[in-house]
């Protein structure tokens, strides 16, 4: 189910990604949901929930990356 808010986003997010990171997963999560919507367009099996999570880390990853150092995430 799409989120209403930010602070609805699981703890594993909330808990370890910097504000706007967090705004990126968000809105990327909405939008695969969406996106998605039709078993037909994801791959495998998997959920509709399962494809947006995805979606959505993955578009994080395109602006933010896990210091090895620290374990925090941060701009690229």
């Amino acid at each position: 189910m799409p989120y209403e808010t930010i602070e609805e986003l699981p703890e594993s997010v909330k808990n370890n990604l910097p504000k706007h990171a967090r705004e990126i997963y968000f809105a990327a999560f909405n939008n695969a949901w969406d996106l998605y919507s039709d078993p037909k367009e994801r791959r495998g099996d998997a959920s509709r929930e399962e494809t947006a999570h995805k979606v959505a880390w993955a578009a994080v990853k395109n602006e933010y990356e896990k210091d090895e150092n620290t374990g925090r995430w941060k701009k690229k």
